[in-house]
């Protein structure tokens, strides 16, 4: 078997079948995404918080860094039902949750903002405005009309999905590949059908079961870091990877560095699945509030309200240097890191995969 030839490189004509996962709260760089694509996988970039104007210009800089296919990518469902009866009673419950930690290091409570943020609707129409080779979508699918316009435009989708129905629906829309992402990944639970705590699937069930599933190209996500991921993702059926946290780690990702020191510490050994940060339920390493508050999860405000609230704390906790009340996103296998540098890490997983697969074949 060559590895590297899959039903996924013929769709995207990339050298290789492995994903950069796009990364939400403005954690993914342009550096970073040119880089994969440069190098012969594909690069994506999470566009969730950004506007219009924002959109169009990330992408207008990395085409100007890569010729090669790379990815946009979009939360479909960026509110939550529950904002619509979220009153000012349990705004106030939420504050008393907090107002200890708040207090603590002298940041004023934030008042609720009406301000959410971008909206997926003007977001998408800078998609279809831009025409990145690829869009990508988490939460949800896309409608007919946009999924059309992106087929009209030669626009490649692929979607997410964190059950076998769920990649079954992203079919069914026709959608060009899925990603079958697994619990053990770091960041947010993308399920839309059932909810994220129904839908805890771990990578190596997930992905034969998508596989025998779909015929469109399956792409393993959640838990794989290094060439022997990779070589079970194909083992188990799937076209590609896609790999998240290894790349967060290196010196090329939008992560700050106390992000990335923490995924090369032992604290990055004890990950934890919380709704605390943003609302929706999400992967990050265990911290001091996720330890204090994992009963309380009840109380959070919806998406993205939560994380409004919360990043007034994480503003004024990161500035005196603490980081045990923050939650920095990981994936279960962030012990397994070993580069700090993007270029190094895809030529290692290259290199590595190449092994693995030369010696079983010649062990046959």
């Amino acid at each position: 078997m060559v590895w590297s030839k899959t039903k996924f490189t013929r769709l995207l004509g990339t050298n290789y079948p492995i994903v950069l996962g796009p990364f939400g709260g403005g954690l993914s760089s342009v550096e970073l995404t040119s880089t994969v694509s440069n190098l012969g996988g594909l690069g994506s970039f999470g566009a969730q918080p950004f506007t219009y104007d924002q959109i169009i210009e990330c992408n207008n800089f990395i085409k100007q860094k890569t010729n090669q296919p790379y990815a946009i990518n979009l939360w479909v469902d960026d509110r939550d039902v529950r904002l619509n009866s979220f009153g000012e009673a349990e705004y106030e419950k939420l504050k008393q949750l907090f107002k200890p930690y708040f207090d603590e290091f002298g940041v004023p409570m934030p008042e609720r903002s009406a301000d959410l943020g971008p909206t997926y609707e003007d977001q998408i129409q800078a998609i279809l405005d831009a025409k990145p080779p690829v869009f990508s979508f988490v939460f949800g699918i896309p409608t007919q009309e946009v999924l059309e316009q992106c087929r009209s435009n030669n626009i490649v989708t692929i979607g997410a999905a964190t059950t076998a129905d769920e990649a079954v629906a992203v079919e069914k829309a026709g959608v060009d590949a899925v990603v079958a992402t697994g619990f053990e990944a770091g960041g947010h639970r993308v399920s839309f059908l059932r909810s994220a705590e129904d839908s805890l699937t771990g990578t190596f069930s997930l992905v034969p079961q998508v596989a025998d599933s779909v015929s469109i190209p399956v792409i393993a996500a959640g838990g794989i870091a290094d060439a022997r991921g990779i070589k079970a993702a194909f083992a188990l059926g799937a076209d590609a990877v896609q790999i998240g946290t290894a790349f967060l780690a290196t010196k090329q990702s939008n992560a700050t560095e106390e992000h990335k020191r923490k995924l090369f510490s032992n604290d990055a050994k004890y990950t934890t699945l919380t709704k605390l940060f943003t609302g929706r339920l999400a992967r990050g390493i265990k911290s001091r509030l996720t330890d204090e508050l994992k009963n309380e999860e009840h109380l959070v405000a919806p998406y993205p309200l939560q994380s409004l609230f919360l990043s007034a704390l994480r503003s004024g906790v990161l500035s005196k240097g603490k980081s045990e009340y923050i939650t920095f996103w990981s994936g279960q296998s962030a012990s397994l890191l070993k580069f700090r540098d993007s270029t190094e890490l895809f030529a290692s997983l290259v290199e590595q995969t190449n092994q693995l697969f030369t010696a079983e074949n010649t062990n046959h």
